[in-house]
C-alpha cells in the first residue's frame, strides 16, 4: 500500500513538473521581448537584403529633335542639317531592375504590439533600374555621344516605367520581405505576425 502510495506521489510530481515545464514554455513572452527601436533596427537590417533583382533587356529607337533658338534663320538651317543627316539610333539595352522597400523612412510608428502580435505597416516600395552598358550594343546609329546618352536614358526611364506598373513584380517582392520579416519577427518572440494596410489610430510604437 506505501509503495502504491509513493509511486502515485512521484506520478503526481512527474505531472505537475511536466504541467510547469509546458506553462513556462508556452506563458506569453512579452516581458521577453525587444523594444521597439531595436526591432525597428533589426528589421531594416533584414529588409537591405531583400530586394528583388529582375534582369530586362529591349530594342529602343531614337530620333532627336532641332532645339529652338531665338533666331529664325538660325532655326532653319538647323532644321536643313538635321534633315540631311537624318540622325537616328537604335539599341538593344540590357538593365538591372531592384525593387525593395524605402526601409530608411520605417520607424516605430509602422509597428503596433499588442502582447505578442504584431503588425507591420511596410513603407512604400522603391523601384530602381541600372544599364548594363557593357551588354548594351548600339546598332544602325550616327548620334553623337550626348544623344547616345539620351537614347540609354530613355530607356532606362521606359524600364523603370515598366516594372512599377507590374503588379506581379511587386508583389514577389513584398512576398518576399514578408517572408523575411516574419520569421525575425517569430525568432525575437511574437507568436502572431500580420502584415496591414493601415494601422489603428493612435498606435504608433
Amino acid at each position: 500500500m506505501a509503495k502504491n502510495v509513493s509511486r502515485a506521489l512521484s506520478l503526481l510530481a512527474a505531472v505537475a513538473l511536466g504541467a510547469l515545464a509546458a506553462w513556462v514554455l508556452l506563458r506569453p513572452a512579452a516581458s521577453r521581448l525587444p523594444d521597439t527601436a531595436a526591432v525597428v533596427e533589426q528589421m531594416r537590417e533584414v529588409a537591405r537584403l531583400e530586394t528583388l533583382d529582375v534582369s530586362l533587356y529591349k530594342k529602343v529607337t531614337f530620333t532627336p529633335e532641332p532645339q529652338a533658338t531665338d533666331a529664325l534663320w538660325k532655326d532653319v538651317l538647323l532644321w536643313a542639317s538635321y534633315t540631311l543627316q537624318n540622325p537616328h539610333g537604335r539599341a538593344i539595352v540590357f538593365a538591372d531592375a531592384h525593387l525593395g522597400f524605402d526601409f530608411q523612412r520605417f520607424d516605430s510608428s509602422h509597428l503596433h504590439a499588442v502582447g505578442t502580435r504584431v503588425d507591420v505597416l511596410l513603407p512604400p516600395m522603391q523601384v530602381t533600374v541600372a544599364l548594363r552598358p557593357g551588354e548594351t550594343e548600339i546598332i544602325d546609329s550616327n548620334l553623337d555621344s550626348t544623344q547616345t546618352a539620351q537614347l540609354l536614358e530613355k530607356a532606362r526611364l521606359a524600364f523603370e516605367k515598366e516594372v512599377r506598373q507590374d503588379k506581379r513584380l511587386q508583389e514577389k517582392a513584398r512576398q518576399s520581405a514578408e517572408r523575411s520579416l516574419r520569421g525575425l519577427l517569430l525568432t525575437l518572440g511574437f507568436r502572431e505576425v500580420r502584415f496591414v494596410e493601415t494601422l489603428p489610430v493612435g498606435s504608433a510604437g
